[in-house]
């Protein structure tokens, strides 16, 4: 039996794309998983998934941007499941528009899901890791964050996330913790499917257009980042941490 068997994980942003590949990745590991989304019972496909295989999952309603309402998330986590040990930070949202056209609102909202919710999930359950001597998180980033037009928010928040994740290996790796990054490029989610309708094409155009650009040709798919998610949170990755890992179907720069 491994030992990762019983350890919680959370993953937020979990009811659909990357974060519910995660979830069900991370549960067939071995883990109880609390799958959070800022609605509750948007969750119940990613639950009813994994405790259809046999595993443990608890839905999890929680807006990552509001500190009450994280730190009543991860306690409640603690309570039903356990003290959560991984902790996925995936929630996100886009609010995309050319820097002229964006409204300090679309600023604000994407930096507070991304950077505000990535702090106060990870301020919340680091206790628990510090207390247990082992932890994992796990920040999505995004190939965006080498910059993209008409997301300078994104871009921004995306980026940030990769400083922030190297600061908390530094702070938290004497407590057995590491903090590594996910960079996807591009991966065929609501969230890219709403990209193409911003720009004005066929999702799948605008994949097979994407896919023409990528060396391995063909676009990335939710379990393919949430494979490398559920690397860096085993033990097999005690010894890295800090580490930013794009997953593009070829270099980036």
């Amino acid at each position: 039996m491994s030992s990762t068997e019983q350890r919680v994980a959370i993953v937020t942003g979990a009811a659909r794309g990357i974060g519910a590949a995660t979830a069900v990745r991370l549960a067939a590991e071995g883990r109880a998983v609390a799958v959070l989304d800022l609605d509750e019972s948007a969750c119940k496909d990613t639950v009813a998934a994994i405790t259809g295989a046999g595993g443990r999952a608890l839905a999890v309603g929680a807006d990552v941007a509001d500190e009450a309402q994280v730190q009543a998330a991860v306690a409640r986590v603690a309570e039903e499941l356990g003290a959560p040990t991984v902790l996925v930070n995936n929630a996100g949202v886009l609010r995309d528009n050319l820097l002229f056209k964006m409204s300090a609102a679309d600023w604000d909202t994407v930096i507070g899901v991304h950077l505000r919710g990535a702090f106060l999930m990870s301020r919340a359950a680091q206790k628990h890791m510090v207390d247990a001597h082992f932890g994992r998180i796990v920040n999505l980033s995004s190939s965006s964050a080498l910059g993209n037009r008409g997301q300078v928010n994104y871009s921004a928040a995306k980026a940030g996330l990769q400083g922030f994740t190297k600061t908390l290996a530094i702070e938290l790796g004497k407590f057995g913790v590491t903090a590594n990054a996910v960079a996807p490029g591009f991966i065929a989610t609501d969230m890219t499917a709403a990209t193409a309708a911003r720009v004005g094409m066929d999702f799948e155009e605008f994949q097979a257009a994407a896919a023409t650009q990528i060396p391995v040709q063909r676009v990335g798919r939710p379990e393919d980042v949430a494979g490398a998610i559920a690397f860096f949170t085993g033990d097999d990755a005690g010894f890295v941490s800090g580490q930013v890992l794009y997953v593009a179907g070829g270099p980036l720069d």
